[in-house]
C-alpha cells in the first residue's frame, strides 16, 4: 500500500501556499550582491520594529532554553488593557494565520460553507478545503469587497464568512458604514471574522469592538506582522466573546507562541509614537509611488494599506524584469494576471521601483 492510499483522501488535491523568493536565493540566481536587493514582496515594515521591542527581544535570549508562557499571560494582559477586555477574550497565535485555521477547526466539517472574497488572502480558501469544506468565492466589483453579495450568497449550510478590511492584495477596505450594515444583518448561524491585519494603516478604522460586545459569533484577528515589523517572529492574536475564544483555545497547540515574541510584541504595543512614525511615512510612501506610477503612465488600484496593485499588463513578466534589477514584488494568481503587489518602501526603496518601472515601461504602456 502507498503513502497517497493512506492519506486523508481530501488534501490529495489541497493546493499549496507559495511564498515568494527570499533575498539570498534571488541574490545567488542573479548574482546580485544579497545588500542590494530590495524585498517589496510581503508587505513588511520597511522600517522595522521598535527600537524599544528589538531591546526587549535580545533581553530574553539568555533565557532561551527555557519554555515560552504557555497561556501568553503577561502580553494577554497588555492586549486585554489596550483593548478594555477581558483577557478571556483574547487567543494568541503563531500569527493571526493560526487563528484562522483554528476558526476552521473549531467550526468547519465535510459539507460546510465559507464565504469570502475571490480576491482576498488565499489562506480562507486553503484552510476551507482542509477541512473538506466548500469555498464561495464572491465577485469584487472594483477589487472592493461586496458585502450585499457575501450575505445574499448564504445559505443554511454557510459557516464562515471572512472579511478583511483593507484587503490583500487589492488593498480595497470597506466603509465603517458597510462594515456596520454587515453586523446588523447577519444571520444567527454564521460565524464572522473580521481580519485586521492592516487595520492600524487606517486613519479611522471600524469600531470591532462594539461588534464582538453585541455578536458572540464574530470575532477579529490581527497581527505584529505587518506595522509592528515582527513578522519574523510570527506572532498575532484574535479577541472574540469569552464563549468564541474559549473554543479556539481547545484545538490551540501548547506553546504556539515563543518567548522572544511575547516579550517582543509586549513592548511593540506599548510603542505608540513608533506606530504612528510608521503610518505617517507609509502615507508618505504611498503618496510618492502613487504619484511616480502617474508619472510613467501606469493605472493602480487606490491602496488603504502598505502596498500598492498596479495594473502592468503581464504580471509575471514585470515581475521577473523587476527581480534581475534586484527588486522583490509579488505577482498575482492568474484571476490577476495583469497586476503586481509592490509593498511601500523606504523613500530609497521606492524611488528605485519606480525608476525600474520607468525603464521597463518608458514608450510602451499600452495596458
Amino acid at each position: 500500500m502507498n503513502l497517497r492510499s493512506l492519506a486523508n483522501q481530501h488534501i490529495l488535491n489541497q493546493p499549496t501556499y507559495i511564498p515568494g523568493k527570499p533575498t539570498e536565493a534571488v541574490a545567488a540566481e542573479f548574482n546580485i550582491p544579497a545588500d542590494e536587493i530590495i524585498k517589496l514582496a510581503s508587505n513588511e515594515n520597511p522600517w522595522g520594529a521598535s527600537p524599544n521591542a528589538i531591546r526587549e527581544g535580545k533581553s530574553i535570549l539568555q533565557n532561551i532554553h527555557l519554555y515560552p508562557d504557555g497561556s501568553g499571560s503577561e502580553l494577554t494582559k497588555t492586549i486585554s488593557s489596550k483593548f478594555n477586555l477581558s483577557t478571556e477574550q483574547i487567543i494568541l497565535g503563531n500569527g493571526s494565520n493560526e487563528i484562522i485555521e483554528l476558526l476552521a477547526h473549531v467550526f468547519l466539517s465535510e459539507g460546510d460553507e465559507v464565504i469570502f472574497g475571490e480576491h482576498a488572502f488565499a489562506v480562507y480558501k486553503l484552510v476551507t478545503l482542509l477541512m473538506g469544506a466548500s469555498p464561495v468565492a464572491i465577485t469584487m466589483p472594483h477589487l472592493k469587497h461586496n458585502l450585499g453579495a457575501m450575505l445574499e450568497a448564504v445559505t443554511s449550510k454557510t459557516k464562515i464568512i471572512f472579511l478583511p478590511s483593507p484587503n490583500n492584495p487589492t488593498g480595497t477596505a470597506n466603509t465603517n458604514e458597510e462594515i456596520h450594515w454587515l453586523v446588523e444583518n447577519l444571520p444567527d448561524h454564521v460565524i464572522l471574522c473580521f481580519d485586521e491585519a492592516y487595520t492600524e494603516y487606517l486613519n479611522k478604522p471600524p469600531t470591532t469592538l462594539s461588534f464582538i460586545k453585541s455578536n458572540p459569533k464574530i470575532v477579529c484577528l490581527r497581527t505584529f506582522s505587518k506595522i509592528y515589523g515582527l513578522a519574523g517572529l510570527r506572532i498575532g492574536y484574535g479577541y472574540g466573546s469569552k464563549e468564541m475564544i474559549s473554543l479556539l483555545q481547545k484545538v490551540r497547540q501548547p506553546f504556539n507562541a515563543n518567548a522572544v515574541a511575547q516579550a517582543t510584541a509586549i513592548a511593540a504595543l506599548k510603542d505608540e509614537d513608533w506606530v504612528n512614525q510608521c503610518r505617517i511615512r507609509n502615507t508618505s510612501g504611498l503618496k510618492q509611488l502613487e504619484e511616480g506610477l502617474t508619472k510613467i503612465g501606469l493605472e493602480y488600484i487606490k491602496s488603504s494599506a502598505n502596498f500598492i496593485l498596479i495594473q502592468v499588463g503581464d504580471g509575471l513578466e514585470v515581475f521577473n524584469k523587476l527581480q534581475k534589477r534586484g527588486i522583490i514584488t509579488r505577482p498575482m494568481s492568474k484571476e490577476l494576471g495583469q497586476y503586481l503587489r509592490i509593498s511601500v518602501g523606504t523613500e530609497h526603496e521606492n524611488e528605485k521601483v519606480i525608476f525600474a518601472l520607468n525603464e521597463i515601461f518608458k514608450g510602451k504602456i499600452n495596458i
